[in-house]
């Protein structure tokens, strides 16, 4: 006895399902040179970013140019100007915290006043964390104007802002000491 169910599937095993395309249409593949136009605009996007990022100065070369005829230390005129900057910590601001990797980071807060009567457009600032003993333990030099002031004026004040990381959780930091390392002038 032959049933509908037992026709079926006899009729399914015998035959690979395949969707019946009308007469006149062929299946539609993957166009390849569309494939090989994407590949390609991948590739040079790619290409313009890495060629991009390698022509860009590395931010130690653009302190450089920014510092390009500064005044260094052992000039008369930068003894004369140094003596004028005056840099010290605001301790209420400055913050010690523990970070997920064992070490301590410090954030330390500051203000600087140029007390000469030339604006500055280039300071560069050496802090250093010194012990009980007056060693330093971690020290960090940053470009303080223009990166986080533009200008410096004459009598003007700003308030500066340095992280130093690294530091053991039993390090003894008891002073912050600042030194100028580098002045340009308009």
């Amino acid at each position: 006895m032959i049933t509908y169910w037992n026709f079926l599937r006899k009729h399914l095993s015998n035959k690979i399902w395949t969707p019946e395309l009308p007469e006149g249409d062929s299946k539609k593949s993957v166009n390849k040179s569309f494939l090989v136009a994407i590949l390609i605009a991948v590739l040079l996007i790619g290409g313009g970013i890495l060629l991009i990022w390698k022509l860009q100065p590395s931010m130690q070369e653009q302190q450089e140019q920014v510092l390009a005829g500064a005044l260094r230390e052992g000039s008369p005129e930068f003894d004369a100007l140094t003596r004028r900057i005056i840099a010290e910590t605001n301790e209420d601001e400055t913050i010690q915290s523990p970070v997920g990797t064992g070490f301590v980071m410090m954030q330390i807060a500051g203000r600087i006043r140029n007390n000469s009567d030339k604006t500055l457009t280039g300071l560069e600032i050496k802090i250093s964390v010194i012990d009980s003993f007056g060693k330093v333990i971690k020290d960090q030099t940053a470009l303080v104007v223009p990166n986080q002031q533009k200008k410096l004026a004459p009598k003007g004040e700003m308030k500066v802002s340095v992280r130093i990381d690294g530091f053991k959780p039993d390090d003894d930091r008891a002073q912050i000491r600042w030194k100028v390392t580098a002045i340009k002038t308009e």
